[in-house]
Formats: C-alpha cells, sequence, structure tokens
C-alpha cells in the first residue's frame, strides 16, 4: 500500500522562529516515519543542548552550523512516507538574507505550508514567502498558525491571522488556501487532534496532505523535446544510428508524427521512441528517451524538437519575472549566461520595467535596481533566439536561471510572462 501512494511535494515557510523545523519534525515522530538510529542521535543532542525531552527541530536542522546556532540555513530535503501518500518535504530559511532558498524548495511544490506565529501575525517575510508561491504557481496553500499554545489556544488569536492573511492573498493567483491552527511543540493537529482547540472542526494537518487532490502540473498539450545530446554509436551494428536523447519536457510524441527542429525550422517525422529498455510507440514528459528522424537534420544540444503544428516562441527578448539571489547588485550591461532547459545564451538585462513592494504587492517603476530578494518584471536580451512558452502555460519551457559568467554563481531565478 505505502508503495502505491501517491507523491506529494510540499515547502515549509515562515518567518524566523515561526516553527517550520520543528513542525516537520513533530510530523516525522508522531507518524513514526524516524529510524531509532535517528532518533537516538537526536535524542542525545538534545540532552546535550539541556532540553528536557527531545528537540523535534534538529531532525531536519542537519548541517553543522545549523545545529549551532539553531536556525535552518539552507534547504533540507526530507522523506516520508503513510499509508496513504509518500510525501517529499523541502524546508527552507526563515531569514530573509535566504529567501533565495525558498525559491529553491519552492520550485517543484504541489503545496506550500506557510507558518504564522499566532502571537505575531502576518509580517513582511509571511507576504514575501505567498507571493513566492503565488509567482511559482504553487497550487495549494495551507496557513498554520503556529504556537497556539502560547495564546493560550484561543480562536481570536488564530482568527486575527486569518483574516489578516485573506486580506493580503486576495491579491495573489492562489487556487486553494487552507487555515489550520496548530502547535508543533505540543503536536496538537500536526498528526493527532486534541481537545485544546475543538473549537476548530477541520482535519488535521497531515489528514490533510493525506487527502489534498493533486493534479499534475505538465503541461500535456504542448510537446516540447529540449535536445541533451547526439548519440552515435561506434559500433558496427549501430553505425547508421542517429539518435537525439534527452527528457520529454512537456506533451506527447508518437512514432510517425511530423515534427520540426528549433531554431533551424527544418521538418522531419519520428522514425523511433528508444529507451533503455526498448522502443516504445509514444513518449511523454517526464520521460527519458531518444528520438530518431527518418531524415538527417542538423541538430545538436540545445535545439528543441516539437510537433510542427504545435510551435513555442522564438525570441530574443523575453520579458520575465525574477526573483534576484545574488548578494551583489546587478550592474548594467553586465553579461550573464542564460540556462533554459538545455540550452545556454550569453544574455544581458536590458531593462527593470518595475519591482514588486512585498508589503503592498504594489509595482515600483522608479526603482531600477536590482538587489538580494528583489521580485521584479525585467526585460532580457540574448544572443540568440530562445524556444519560449509562458510559465503559466508551461513550467518547464517557461522557466530559467541567470548565472554570472565570471563567478558562476547563479544571480537570478525567472519565470517567462511573455
Amino acid at each position: 500500500m505505502k508503495q502505491q501512494g501517491q507523491l506529494l511535494r510540499f515547502t515549509t515557510a515562515g518567518s524566523v522562529d515561526d516553527g517550520k523545523s520543528t513542525l516537520i519534525g513533530r510530523l516525522l515522530y508522531d507518524s513514526k516515519s524516524i529510524f531509532e538510529d535517528q532518533l537516538d542521535a537526536v535524542a542525545n543532542t538534545s540532552r546535550k543542548k539541556g532540553h528536557d525531552g527531545i528537540d523535534l527541530a534538529l531532525f531536519t536542522d542537519g548541517l553543522r552550523d545549523e545545529r549551532e546556532q539553531g536556525i535552518t540555513i539552507d534547504v533540507a530535503y526530507r522523506y516520508f512516507t503513510t499509508l496513504k501518500r509518500k510525501f517529499i518535504i523541502a524546508d527552507t530559511p526563515g531569514h530573509i538574507e535566504y529567501t533565495r532558498n525558498m525559491v529553491t524548495g519552492a520550485s517543484t511544490a504541489n503545496v506550500a505550508i506557510i507558518l504564522v506565529d499566532a502571537r505575531h501575525g502576518v509580517i513582511e517575510q509571511t507576504k514575501r514567502h505567498a507571493f513566492i508561491a503565488s509567482l511559482l504557481q504553487i497550487p495549494h496553500i495551507i496557513v498554520c498558525v503556529n504556537k497556539m499554545d502560547l495564546v493560550e489556544y484561543k480562536e481570536d488569536a488564530y482568527n486575527r491571522v486569518m483574516y489578516q492573511f485573506e486580506e493580503f492573498s486576495s491579491k495573489l493567483l492562489v487556487r486553494d488556501i487552507r487555515f489550520i491552527p496548530i502547535s508543533a511543540l505540543k503536536g496538537d493537529n500536526v498528526v493527532n487532534r486534541f481537545e485544546n482547540m475543538s473549537w476548530y472542526q477541520g482535519a488535521p494537518l497531515l489528514h490533510t496532505l493525506e487527502t489534498l487532490h493533486i493534479s499534475s502540473d505538465i503541461n500535456k498539450i504542448d510537446a516540447r523535446f529540449p535536445v541533451q545530446t547526439v548519440i552515435r554509436p561506434q559500433s558496427e551494428s549501430h553505425r547508421d544510428y542517429r539518435g537525439y536523447a534527452g527528457r520529454v519536457a512537456s506533451g506527447v510524441f508518437r512514432v510517425g508524427d511530423e515534427v520540426t527542429a528549433l531554431p533551424s525550422g527544418f521538418t522531419s517525422t519520428i522514425k523511433s521512441l528508444d529507451t533503455f529498455n526498448g522502443s516504445l510507440e509514444e513518449a511523454y514528459a517526464p520521460m527519458s528517451i531518444s528520438m530518431t528522424l527518418t531524415d538527417d537534420i542538423d541538430i545538436s544540444r540545445g535545439n528543441m524538437i516539437v510537433r510542427s503544428n504545435n510551435q513555442p516562441q522564438a525570441s530574443q527578448d523575453i520579458e520575465a519575472m525574477i526573483c534576484w539571489l545574488s548578494r551583489d547588485e546587478a550592474k548594467p550591461r553586465t553579461k550573464y549566461i542564460l540556462k533554459h532547459t538545455s540550452n545556454e545564451e550569453s544574455a544581458m538585462v536590458k531593462e527593470i520595467i518595475y519591482k514588486i513592494d512585498i508589503e503592498t504587492l504594489a509595482r515600483k517603476n522608479e526603482d531600477k535596481t536590482l538587489k538580494i530578494n528583489d521580485i521584479c518584471k525585467i526585460k532580457i536580451r540574448t544572443t540568440k533566439p530562445l524556444m519560449i512558452d509562458s510559465y503559466r502555460e508551461n513550467r518547464t519551457t517557461g522557466s530559467f536561471i541567470l548565472v554570472d559568467s565570471n563567478t558562476n554563481e547563479t544571480v537570478a531565478a525567472g519565470m517567462v510572462v511573455s
């Protein structure tokens, strides 16, 4: 039964000390997903730190610096399974200087769990994380109003946070937002219900995660196949084989389909779809395959094979929403490497169209600087056309990263808007 469960990826976010790591530790501990050696190691560390019981946050704060400082720095990935579903957790940092790590953890998530301290309510970092979740088109947000034990489990405290978040989130493009009052430290409404909050009639967090309907975010209509490498075997029996290997980004390809190679524009027909286990009649995302064509076309890494009647936009001028990840401010006319699917091209930021004020979600048109954690709409120009779709239509062909060509640092994550 465990092996048959659907996989759900979720990320945790929130401000500093809102209890993200403690919440995940409570999920793992109460769902009995901790190995005995892990439990013993954390128990020993907790005793050394002078805690009376087990410090649940230590189950995720695995780095030495995190354990010493008592904070989460890097994105910590954890895996656990229940009878109903398999889970991958991305525990992201709460400090504002690590907001870029939240982008990393949330980029593949189905659900974003945003923790809010019941004492402090919705603050700027809460809004920042909610906006990033909306920007990345995470379809479900679960707002966990944590530390209810510190406000005497009062319903008024929970309602105040819920009202604050609803007022802000009305401006976001999120289909489903749910609220759960919890105490990660005590365990209320995490895995089990307790009588401390009998006024709450909803399900605990784990039950919500187990029963939440998750639809695939893979575009099944637009067939896109970025080529990673060309396979030319040297063996005598396969000397005439020329296969284009890669991972199907979206859509479905079938033997006999007419396809177009971009950016050249040459057309051909699919001859075979090959895998390690043999040939297929059709291939779909996210399968890794080798595609052969009936015609000998010059195709190399970074090119894209698409169906002839459904092609992406080819453009050198790209408008995108980005999150600036680098500690160094962006410099005008600086050359970057733009990595998009299997393609890499030189690029520069032509224009900062506007920045987002996280507090109000207003557009700031006068500010033309790019600093760490800034979220803004920009215009980029590349040396050669890229085959792109909007991020809203296709998360794979609509996303990219910018890399500093001198330091090899990833400076921005972007989502194509047109």
